[in-house]
């Protein structure tokens, strides 16, 4: 394979999740410009992924009978690490997990509401897989993560699993619920110090009404559909009015309108919100974090032209995160490895740099417990501690421990990638410092590294030799704080 530009690969480590030889091989030939558009405007992609889980030459899955991501959380899981290894559209479910954390919400809770196999359909069901057509969040946020963040919001206000979530399916007139008005306000958009505690009862009232239906054809019917539904009659019709503006004119008050078209009044606060300035800023903010660097703060102008551009373009995601990839601070190399990888970056990473030969993705979802993240099971509402909080010790021991796992079934591969450049252990240790795209190792972490694979003897490249440490260099490499940082 002909050398790769580093600036690619660092645009697919945060616009991705790293890259396969074989990938790195289409993007180089692409080169940086064409791969950040077709990163981009993946839909030029086949999203028919799925249809390869238990497919010869991918990552394996484990049954526990028939497969059925729909209907069982654990398989599930096992579905969305298989598409990030293997998607043809990684920023699609890069973009998906950043508003998975966004738009937080558990499984446990609608499973205590519902059931384990309806709650897994209502996190990550796939409509035309479904007997009711159910969608799940997770679905619905693939499906709008690149388009109009207002219509994203309004679609979470309407999700089945975040009406059971956030209480939603509650909130009527006659007992306001406030989870979601002020989840919308604290969480979703414009962030705190911006909405009073008045504006979170106001916000509840202009959401009275917006409840769930369960419609099944029988008390046993095995999948019932799921949905929102607007009770005009719960719905509170006074006027409700905030601190900030709500209208063009300024205007801060929704007004009293009649039940049937009270649906209006949680629309009307959805746009405002997601208008308001101080979202447009902490949102591209939130995208600088998460796909730039989390150690270097945003430059001011930066924050600006893309907080303009996104209130100029009816809240354009895929507008922004164009801008983002393509502009000079992401593409700085001041801004290399400066993002702490989450426990999902870090195994959809792992397998695609080191190889997935009779490897099943159930083992990432078990290592990752101990990581500190369970797909579909954010601890709460404002998702999951990031940063250095992942690097506690038992994460990196959970790291290094899945590491030690994932080397160990490809060490065959590994040898034979290995054995043409293996003269010497300094062209070893250079091969795969390549392949995996660790940060750079100082003087003496690198001394190591070398020193491991010369202890015990002359360095021959005999089969014997790669096979006693080549497994044990790529865990160390894999396992180390190098590793860690994308």
């Amino acid at each position: 394979m002909a050398p790769v530009d580093e600036s690619i690969r660092h645009l697919l480590r945060r616009a991705g999740f790293g890259a396969s030889p074989q990938e790195l091989s289409f993007y180089g030939e692409l080169g940086r410009s064409a791969t950040v558009e077709a990163l981009i405007d993946y839909e030029q992609f086949d999203d028919d992924v799925d249809a390869f889980i238990g497919a010869p030459g991918y990552a394996g899955v484990t049954t526990r009978g028939t497969f059925s991501p729909n209907t069982v959380i654990g398989d599930a899981r096992q579905r969305w690490i298989f598409r990030m290894v293997h998607s043809a559209r990684p920023l699609q479910e890069k973009m998906t997990l950043f508003w998975h954390n966004h738009f937080a919400t558990a499984y446990s809770k609608v499973a205590g509401a519902y059931g384990g196999s309806d709650a897994t359909r209502l996190m990550a069901a796939k409509a035309d897989e479904d007997p009711a057509k159910q969608q799940g969040q997770v679905e619905t946020i693939r499906r709008m993560c690149m388009g109009s963040f207002r219509d994203l919001v309004v679609a979470m206000a309407k999700d089945p699993a975040m009406l059971v979530w956030l209480d939603g399916r509650f909130n009527t007139r006659q007992k306001p619920q406030e989870n979601f008005g002020r989840e919308l306000m604290e969480l979703f958009s414009m962030g705190v110090g911006f909405y009073t505690e008045a504006d979170v009862y106001a916000a509840a009232r202009v959401f009275t009404g917006w409840n769930l239906r369960r419609t099944a054809t029988s008390r046993e019917d095995p999948a019932p559909a799921y949905a929102f539904v607007f009770n005009a009659g719960s719905h509170e019709t006074a006027a409700k009015t905030f601190s900030f503006p709500i209208y063009r004119d300024g205007s801060r008050t929704i007004p009293s309108r009649a039940a049937a078209d009270g649906m209006q009044d949680g629309i009307d606060l959805i746009t405002a919100v997601v208008s308001y300035p101080p979202t447009a800023r902490r949102l591209v903010t939130r995208l600088w974090k998460f796909f730039v660097s989390e150690l270097n703060p945003p430059p001011d102008e930066l924050v600006n032209e893309l907080a303009d551009a996104y209130l100029a373009t009816n809240f354009d995601l895929r507008l922004v995160m164009r801008r983002i990839l393509r502009s000079a601070d992401f593409k700085s190399e001041a801004n290399y490895f400066t993002k702490y990888s989450w426990p999902a970056e870090f195994v959809a990473r792992s397998i695609k740099e080191v190889g997935w030969t009779g490897f099943s993705v159930n083992d990432a979802v078990g290592q990752m417990v101990n990581m500190g993240q369970v797909l579909y099971e954010p601890p709460d509402v404002a998702g999951w501690e990031q940063g250095p909080e992942w690097i506690s010790t038992g994460g990196m021991l959970a790291r290094m421990n899945f590491a030690a796992q994932l080397t160990r079934t490809q060490t065959t591969s590994l040898v034979g990638a290995v054995k043409p450049v293996a003269k010497t252990p300094d062209a070893v240790l250079s091969y795969f410092l390549d392949r995996l795209t660790p940060s750079p190792y100082d003087d003496g972490a690198y001394n190591e590294l070398r020193s491991y694979l010369t202890a015990g003897g002359a360095w021959t490249g005999s089969d014997t030799q790669l096979r006693t440490k080549v497994p044990g260099l790529v865990h160390l490499i894999v396992g180390s704080g190098e590793y860690v940082v994308i």
